[in-house]
């Protein structure tokens, strides 16, 4: 077969903490292959690219041995990097490739990902001979060139943006800066979101969740939006990202990577007890991570938030290679926008229903995660202790909307005894 004749494929270099990890090639069929670089598989001091491929986890050198195959999406560790919804349209439509070719997607974004990964696309000379055997008779070629604007992901379906601030004021990430906030603009939808996220976030704060700095900040403060629709609403939510320390990557990954699951799978693929059972078991401190972990799971029943999915927890490495339970991010009050919402994302000790659960739905939630009760029950006593003494005054001087405020009243007057807070 002769040269011309020959697979063409766009390769991507993947690297972290400035090690290669391996390369990603894209077919123009859009069959995509991920394979680790030797010298990356050999070494057992790597950073960890995901738990999955920790050496500490279970058959990881197997699964590092073959390469990762997909069609149009990237494998789940590679595709829960990228943007969902609205955010994720309008940077397929500036690209103009269909929103499901992630390769695409990946090479315009990869130099801002959540967490330290960077996946840089690689002039066609550059590419080894041994990346092109690997898929049969291949040849690499040249990338299309994009605009270099504005290039950064966040996964996730809520429109966002990587923003660097100075001086009071935001900016989005342009080329090598590294956005230092998240922003989360009003939604057109939901009324009052950003007011909403900032009141759940501080009463989580009181309990004992481990949260990053949060502010509310005025919509005249950013700057370089794009042109997008936004409602009648003065202030965002901006979030401190602990993925970065200055110029400085941080590597994460949320629950869906760490499971190997797509972003639509991330409410039906899974349960708590799993997420815990990782937790306890492969954090550098499994007993404390997965002690936060079940503070995290009541205030969500307390605070009725149904949306902590899959991709609403993370590991994060600090150290790059030891994971441990990153801090609390995305907890909403989410029932003021779902009429009769009752439900949690997930399974916790059999049930969904926030109505039902009692501490000896814990209980069982700890014994199948194979968690002492014993270490776990005081940390639960202790949160609702705590939520009954202080939210009930701290909420009057907290912004939530006042119609959502006595919908999140009513919600904790309906909660089974052992958790129910008097207005």
């Amino acid at each position: 077969m002769s040269d011309s004749r020959a697979d063409e494929i766009n390769v991507l270099r993947l690297s972290l903490h400035g090690r290669l990890v391996g390369y990603l090639a894209g077919f123009q069929g859009g069959r995509n292959v991920l394979s680790f670089a030797e010298e990356f598989k050999s070494d057992i001091n790597r950073p960890t690219f995901s738990l999955i491929t920790h050496p500490a986890f279970p058959r990881a050198g197997k699964l590092m041995a073959e390469p990762w195959a997909r069609n149009q999406r990237l494998h789940p560790t590679l595709s829960n990097l990228l943007p969902e919804g609205s955010l994720r349209e309008l940077i397929t439509q500036g690209l103009k490739v269909h929103i499901d070719n992630e390769f695409h997607i990946l090479s315009y974004l990869g130099a801002d990902l959540p967490g330290a990964l960077v996946a840089e696309p690689m002039e066609p000379e550059d590419v080894p001979e041994t990346v092109l055997n690997t898929h049969g008779k291949a040849r690499a070629i040249k990338f299309d060139k994009v605009s270099p604007e504005n290039k950064f992901s966040l996964a996730g379906v809520q429109m966002k943006f990587s923003m660097k601030e100075k001086d009071g004021r935001y900016n989005l990430s342009k080329g090598d800066v590294l956005g230092d906030w998240i922003i989360k603009i009003p939604s057109t939808k939901h009324k009052d979101v950003p007011l909403n996220e900032y009141t759940a976030m501080k009463l989580a704060a009181l309990v004992g969740i481990d949260i990053p700095e949060i502010k509310l900040v005025e919509l005249n403060k950013l700057d370089n939006l794009p042109q997008i629709n936004l409602p009648n609403e003065k202030l965002a939510f901006a979030i401190k990202r602990f993925d970065r320390d200055g110029d400085v990557r941080i590597h994460m990954e949320d629950f869906a990577q760490v499971l190997v699951k797509y972003p639509h799978e991330k409410y039906n693929s899974a349960n708590y007890e799993q997420i815990a059972r990782i937790i306890y078991g492969f954090s550098g401190d499994g007993l404390a991570d997965a002690q936060q972990f079940a503070r995290r799971l009541l205030v969500n029943i307390l605070l009725a938030n149904g949306d902590a999915h899959l991709k609403n927890w993370s590991l994060i490495y600090s150290d790059q290679i030891t994971p441990r339970l990153s801090l609390a991010y995305d907890i909403v009050t989410t029932s003021v926008y779902i009429d009769d919402e009752r439900h949690f994302a997930l399974n916790l000790g059999k049930t969904k229903e926030w109505h039902d659960v009692s501490l000896a739905n814990f209980q069982s939630w700890a014994g199948r995660a194979e968690i002492p009760w014993r270490a776990i029950k005081p940390h639960l006593d202790d949160v609702i202790e705590r939520a009954r003494n202080l939210w009930p005054d701290a909420i009057k001087d907290l912004p939530m909307n006042e119609a959502h405020k006595l919908k999140l009243k009513d919600h904790w007057g309906n909660l089974q005894e052992d958790f129910r807070i008097n207005k």
